[in-house]
């Protein structure tokens, strides 16, 4: 009897896997099938760094306040706490004022939104739909592949992206992670009609409604200083993006992300620039947020360090900023981790910048951060440690996932 139950149990648990392997790798398929590469001119634009939560909402809050005409928004993650609810009251009544208000949230990521606030904006003339809601034929594939863009797109004329998204964590209400460390653009100029061509085509994806030839949601803009490319992944294309950038690299190499789990060919990629002289830098946290992560990452700092990188861990509160800077010719802001995820699964959006006056703000921004931070060694990574050991097989085991 036990051991016909034993049988049975592993029998199921073969079927499981079977199945998830079939599912993704059949969705997968399917999904490469169907994608296009990205189109992504250079622009001019005017940019805003922001580092801080409180300051960044204070402001965006504001501007969303002044809207005139419609308020475009996608979001991975909206919690349920009360800065959650001050963000839907400022929408709601925006709403009711007459502003087309569309909101755009991640199903999964999104998953704890108060049902509550989401039917009072809809009452009051607010347009909303969950983003990548998992579905047949393939579940689990669907499951995980996440829109984690964060896109704002304010009467067509200023766009937002970078990490934040809508919680308490996020403007230091949260005890364990905060200060919360982020990087977030504010866009005015040529840049925000891609903003908005990328947050339509979202919008048409969901609910199936066309609004991206209607030229009232993409006015004329002005000519900015900072040149720059913004850059759509679903899941592919990102990591071909990232290889340029990093086989590119002549002298020096700057990744900052609060995950790094980088696929074999980036990882590859990082080491070549190792053995050709490029300083490589890595910054990420030393409080993770998420199980896993940080143990996933250890056995690609090993083999880093070793070859010369230097890698920091932050102190001062949780690090979320996703970033890269090549040369002093070229950096990276956006909503992309620098990890499988991100590469392989999520959809993201991030903004490449050539200019070298913003470059030099954003270096000066991160090595501030390396002075709140600090290095990791070899010595801390192979100090005995039974029960890291255990997490970081396990972590290696689900890294496409974590």
């Amino acid at each position: 009897m036990t051991l016909n139950f034993t049988l049975g149990v592993l029998g199921v648990l073969f079927l499981i896997f079977l199945w998830l392997t079939l599912d993704y790798w059949l969705g997968r398929t399917h999904h490469l099938k169907k994608f296009v590469p990205p189109n992504a001119p250079k622009r001019q634009s005017q940019m805003e760094l922001f580092t801080d939560g409180e300051v960044f909402f204070k402001d965006y809050f504001a501007e969303l306040k002044n809207a005139k005409k419609h308020i475009h928004i996608l979001f991975y993650i909206v919690k349920n706490d009360r800065f959650s609810k001050e963000f839907f009251q400022i929408l709601t009544q925006k709403a009711k004022e007459g502003v087309e208000v569309r909101l755009l949230l991640d199903f999964l990521g999104s998953l704890k939104v108060n049902r509550k606030m989401i039917n009072d904006f809809k009452a009051a003339g607010g347009q909303f739909s969950f983003s990548n809601i998992p579905k047949l034929p393939f579940l689990f594939y669907s499951s995980q592949t996440r829109n984690h863009r964060k896109i704002s797109v304010i009467d067509g004329v200023i766009g937002c992206i970078g990490g934040f998204n809508i919680g308490k964590e996020y403007v230091n209400k949260d005890q364990k992670l905060s200060p919360w460390r982020d990087y977030q653009l504010k866009i005015t100029g040529e840049g925000v009609n891609d903003l908005q061509r990328e947050f339509l085509m979202d919008w048409r994806q969901c609910t199936k409604t066309d609004l991206l030839q209607n030229p009232i949601y993409f006015p004329n803009q002005k000519s900015g200083p900072v040149e720059h490319e913004i850059i759509p992944s679903e899941g592919v294309y990102l990591e071909t993006t990232f290889l340029k950038l990093i086989d590119s690299a002549k002298d020096s190499l700057m990744i900052g992300s609060p995950y790094f789990i980088p696929s074999q060919r980036t990882f590859f990629a990082l080491m070549a620039a190792l053995r050709r002289g490029v300083k490589v830098t890595i910054l990420v946290p030393k409080i993770p947020d998420h199980m896993l992560v940080k143990e996933a990452s250890f056995p690609f700092f090993r083999r880093l360090i070793r070859e010369g990188a230097t890698v920091y861990q932050y102190l001062n509160g949780f690090y979320h900023a996703k970033t890269l800077i090549i040369d002093d010719r070229v950096c990276d802001i956006g909503t992309a981790n620098f990890d499988k995820r991100s590469m392989f699964l999520n959809h993201e959006i991030n903004c490449y910048m050539y200019d070298k006056d913003f470059i030099k703000q954003l270096r000066n921004t991160i090595e501030k951060d390396i002075k709140d931070s600090k290095i990791l060694t070899l010595e801390e990574l192979n100090q005995p440690n039974i029960l890291r050991t255990v997490k970081e097989k396990t972590a290696t085991l689900f890294s496409q996932f974590l």
